[in-house]
């Protein structure tokens, strides 16, 4: 039996909500299998013959009853202990969704997505609150950043809340901080490139910047992870600048958490 997924999406109430091209109608006794890819785990669902049309077929699949772990779940389908993987066409991204999404208080985050290979599969990653990079640039001789709070629960709306970020060396212990901007769920933060040389003058290293704001008890590490790209400290270079002849660039670490690196 010919099946392919046309459009695959993980709703707003953590739903697997999935649209099939197929051959015939599923049988009975046809499972949803979803496979954790690092420890072979499994969690399977019964789906029944879902189809009204023989060539189309429509799925919903909560997946917080399932106890997904962190990681990522490739799908299959299985009928009488055969199973094969779960093909899509659809590439699973959409900025204004996962946007959506993070607007909610959340412990997990589910994402739907396609494999390179063309598969369905899922991303569930932990969701603490966080601030989203979505722009950096030098101006002006400033360090400015733009972005989302994600999984704070603040409305998006008007409101303006008092903001601070925080600039910090853990090697030295050297500490700085600057007024920022927060309307509803967007940010603006700057910071002088003078004042973070100033801070830590005798060493070149890197800077943890991080955003307070009121309302939200947690620290917003500023990171970017509401996207489709892996591996943003090799794959993404931003402009540099140089202050008294020293370098500054902003990057990335494994875990797409923003540092600023002076120095070097």
């Amino acid at each position: 039996m010919g099946v392919v997924v046309t459009d695959a999406e993980v709703t707003l109430a953590d739903v697997l909500s999935l649209r099939l091209a197929i051959d015939e109608p599923l049988e009975d006794g046809t499972e949803l299998v979803l496979r954790h890819r690092t420890t072979g785990v499994e969690r399977d669902v019964l789906l029944g013959s879902p189809g009204a049309r023989a060539r189309e077929a429509t799925l919903a699949v909560s997946l917080a009853p399932l106890e997904l772990s962190t990681g990522r779940w490739d799908a299959y389908l299985r009928r009488e202990g055969k199973r094969s993987r779960l093909r899509s066409v659809d590439p699973g991204f959409s900025l204004d969704h996962l946007d959506a999404y993070a607007l909610c208080r959340r412990t997990l985050a589910y994402r739907s997505y396609r494999t390179r290979n063309g598969f369905l599969a899922l991303k569930i990653s932990d969701a603490e609150p966080v601030a989203e990079v979505r722009s950096i640039w030098f101006r002006e001789g400033r360090f400015e950043v733009m972005g989302l709070l994600a999984y704070t629960g603040l409305e998006d709306d008007d409101s303006r809340h008092e903001a601070v970020m925080t600039l910090e060396r853990r090697q030295t212990g050297a500490h700085l901080k600057s007024t920022a901007t927060v309307q509803g769920v967007r940010f603006h933060a700057a910071v002088s490139l003078v004042d973070v040389l100033a801070a830590d003058p005798e060493g070149s290293g890197t800077w943890e910047p991080a955003l307070h704001v009121d309302g939200v008890p947690a620290t917003l590490r500023l990171g970017a992870r509401l996207d489709d790209v892996d591996g943003k400290r090799r794959r993404l270079h931003y402009p540099s600048a140089r202050v008294d002849g020293v370098l500054i660039k902003p990057c990335y670490t494994a875990d797409d958490e923003l540092r600023i690196e002076v120095g070097g």
